[in-house]
C-alpha cells in the first residue's frame, strides 16, 4: 500500500505563498495550492489515477495532490476533525456521503456534471428541502460474480474464503449475503432492508444468511480461523501467484467483485453470475450487486468542481484507462469507447452497459456507518460460529443496532437515506426493472 504523503494544511501554504510574495512576485500566480485529492486506490490502480491527474489538463493551471489510503473513512474523518478536509474525497459509501451531505460538508454539483450521477451509484439526495445531487460516479465494480479455474467441478464447490482487510475485516462476507438476499427476495425487499426499512429478524434475511452456511458447508476450525485472518486478496502462492484461489487451501471458487480481475492478471481464471451458485433458491438471477467509487466535493475551490467534472468526463476516462494495466483498467457506469476485447471484461462490461434487469448498490455501504460496521463484525462472529441460536442472536443486536440509529435520525425527509438502490443499466438493450 502506498504510504500516504504529509500534508501541509492549506491554509497554512497559503500563508507561507503570501510570505513569499512579499519576496518575490508572482508567487500567487506561479506556485498556486494544489487540490488535494483523497481516494481509496492504492498500488496499480492507485498508481494509474495520480498518473492520469498528472496528465490532466483541465484549463485552471492547477495541479494536483492525490492521496491513495485503504483506511479512507478514518483518514477523512481525522482531516474533518482538523478542519483540513481534501478538495476532492472519492469514497464507496452512500451512507457516509449522505451524512456528509446532510452535515453541510459537501457542495452540489453543477448540471453539466450532475448530468452523469447515474443510478443507482448517485441517487439524487433532499437537503434542506432541496432536491441535488452532490457526487458523481468515477469508477464502478460488479459484485455479484464468483471466479474458478476451467474445469472446476461445479458439484464439488470448495469455497475460498478471506475476509481480514484491514480495519474493515468482514465485507466479503457481507457481499456475500447481501448478493444472496438479492437473488432470493428481489430488489424491493433488499432496498427496503438496505435503507433501514425492514427488520433484521424478517424471514428473508435470515434466509439469506443461512444460505451462505449452507453454500460453505463443513469446515474444520483451522480453515475457519485461516479464512478470518488471511487478506481478501489471498497469500502468495508457492510462484509468487497472488489470489484466494492460487493460496494453496485447496479451494475451487471465490465469491468477489469485479476488481479482483487485478490479482489474477495472466492466470488462466473464468467468471460466471453469482445467481447460478444458488439453483433454485435464486428466484432474481437476473439482478445484480454493484459497488461503486464516487466522486464528492469539500471544496468551495471552483476549481474543485472543474476536476471532478473533466474526472468523470470522456478526457478524464480515457486518460485513467491509457495509464491503467489491462488487469486494472476501471469499468464505467457508461461505455466509453469501443467494447473491450478481454473476454473477462466484456463479460462484466456488457452486465454493468446492457444485459442487466436491475442493479443494486451495495446494501451496506448505503447503511450509516455505525449499522454497517456492526454488519461486519456479525458476519465474522457468525463465520465462526453458524448455530442457528447464535444467528438468533446476531440478528438480534443487528436489529437494535437499526432501531437505534432510526430512533435517533430526525424526522425531516433531509436526513433519510436515499430510496432507489435499484436501476436498469444504461445501455439501449436494458430490460425494465422489476418492482
Amino acid at each position: 500500500m502506498r504510504a500516504l504523503p504529509h500534508r501541509v494544511p492549506r491554509a497554512l501554504l497559503a500563508v507561507l505563498c503570501l510570505l513569499t510574495v512579499a519576496l518575490v512576485p508572482g508567487c500567487a500566480s506561479k506556485a498556486p495550492v494544489p487540490l488535494v485529492v483523497l481516494g481509496p486506490w492504492t498500488g496499480i490502480e492507485g498508481e494509474a489515477f495520480e498518473a492520469a491527474l498528472k496528465r490532466l489538463d483541465d484549463g485552471t493551471g492547477r495541479t494536483y495532490t492525490y492521496e491513495g489510503t485503504r483506511s479512507l473513512r478514518e483518514t477523512l474523518v481525522s482531516q474533518l476533525e482538523a478542519d483540513d478536509p481534501p478538495d476532492v474525497a472519492i469514497l464507496n459509501s452512500i451512507g457516509e456521503l449522505t451524512e456528509y451531505a446532510r452535515r453541510g460538508l459537501l457542495s452540489p454539483l453543477p448540471k453539466k456534471t450532475a448530468e452523469r450521477a447515474y443510478p443507482p451509484w448517485a441517487p439524487p439526495l433532499r437537503v434542506d428541502g432541496r432536491r441535488g445531487t452532490y457526487w458523481v460516479p468515477l469508477k464502478v465494480d460488479l459484485k455479484s460474480l464468483v471466479w474458478s479455474r476451467p474445469g472446476a467441478a461445479d458439484a464439488a464447490r470448495a469455497w475460498c474464503v478471506g475476509l481480514a482487510s484491514q480495519a474493515t475485516s468482514g465485507w466479503p462476507g457481507t457481499d456475500w449475503i447481501e448478493d444472496i438476499l438479492l437473488h432470493q427476495a428481489g430488489p424491493t425487499l433488499y432496498t427496503k432492508w438496505a435503507t433501514s426499512r425492514l427488520s433484521w429478524q424478517d424471514p428473508a434475511v435470515r434466509r439469506a444468511w443461512a444460505t451462505w452456511a449452507r453454500l460453505l458447508g463443513k469446515r474444520t476450525a483451522k480453515s475457519i480461523e485461516r479464512s478470518l485472518i488471511t487478506s481478501y486478496e489471498g497469500i502468495p502462492g508457492p510462484n509468487g501467484s497472488r489470489g484466494l484461489l492460487n493460496s494453496g487451501f485447496g479451494c475451487a471458487y471465490e465469491h468477489q467483485s469485479a476488481f479482483i480481475r487485478y490479482v489474477y492478471a495472466g492466470d488462466d481464471v473464468r467468471v460466471q453470475p453469482s445467481a447460478g451458485f444458488l439453483g433454485g433458491r435464486a428466484a432474481y438471477r437476473d439482478t445484480y450487486e454493484v459497488a461503486g467509487d464516487m466522486a464528492a466535493v469539500f471544496s468551495a475551490d471552483p476549481a474543485a468542481q472543474e476536476l471532478v467534472e473533466r474526472l468523470s468526463g470522456p478526457t478524464g476516462r480515457a486518460l485513467w484507462r491509457a495509464q491503467a494495466a489491462p488487469e486494472a483498467r476501471p469499468l464505467f457506469p457508461t461505455r466509453t469507447g469501443p467494447e473491450p476485447t478481454n473476454p473477462i471484461e466484456r463479460k462484466i462490461d456488457n452486465v454493468l452497459t446492457s444485459d442487466a434487469r436491475a442493479l443494486c448498490f451495495d446494501a451496506s455501504d448505503v447503511m450509516p456507518p455505525e449499522l454497517r460496521d456492526a454488519f461486519h463484525r456479525a458476519v465474522l462472529e457468525f463465520f465462526r460460529d453458524p448455530a442457528e441460536g447464535h444467528l438468533t442472536s446476531l440478528l438480534r443486536q443487528l436489529e437494535t443496532v437499526r432501531a437505534q440509529v432510526t430512533e435517533e435520525s430526525p424526522a425531516d425527509p433531509s436526513f433519510r437515506p436515499p430510496k432507489d438502490l435499484c436501476a436498469r443499466p444504461r445501455g439501449p438493450a436494458a430490460a425494465p426493472a422489476p418492482s
